[in-house]
């Protein structure tokens, strides 16, 4: 059985219901009156189309872009992925990878949480890694003479410190 094509005249007929049926459950045709033909389908499928279609944009343009530059692209190549230049080339390599997986992921399971997630996650450690104070806490070497043992506080002892006269309220603040 065929996909039924809805004319213009329909929708102002008995046909209208079954026409926004269709559309609901998966997509409905429609011929314009001009020959055009059109398609009514729920707005979270066009959500995800568009989002799939635009990061799979992305994940072509910076693929290429990894192929002919040796190094991390320029902001400017970057363009919208330009949150990505503080990233060393390995790190937009894996963001590469997990991005292509994210689009398949969405892809087979029509709906963009996963897509969200990834660039979510990778958003907040391109942030982190653009502060060089956190870049190199992050990144940098340690060693462990680097660490030292604490002892737990004495909750009691914490307790009368907080409560001393030297420690301050809000009140002699004002």
């Amino acid at each position: 059985m065929g996909e039924t094509i809805y004319q213009a005249t329909d929708l102002t007929g008995t046909k209208r219901v079954e026409f926004l049926n269709e559309a609901r459950r998966d997509r409905a045709r429609l011929r314009a009156t001009d020959g055009t033909s059109l398609v009514m389908l729920p707005e979270r499928t066009l959500d995800l189309l568009e989002a799939l279609a635009k990061w799979g944009e992305a994940y072509a343009k910076l693929s290429t872009l990894l192929r002919r530059t040796a190094g991390v692209p320029s902001t400017s190549e970057l363009g919208e992925l330009a949150w990505l230049r503080s990233l060393d080339r390995e790190d937009v390599e894996e963001f590469l990878s997990e991005l292509q997986d994210a689009i398949i992921a969405a892809n087979a399971d029509e709906d963009t949480a996963v897509l969200d997630e990834c660039l979510r996650a990778w958003r907040a450690t391109a942030r982190q890694l653009a502060d060089p104070l956190r870049r190199s806490v992050l990144l940098g070497t340690h060693r462990s003479d680097d660490y030292v043992l604490v002892e737990k506080p004495d909750l009691l002892d914490a307790q009368v410190h907080a409560s001393s006269p030297e420690a301050g309220s809000a009140d002699d603040a004002e």
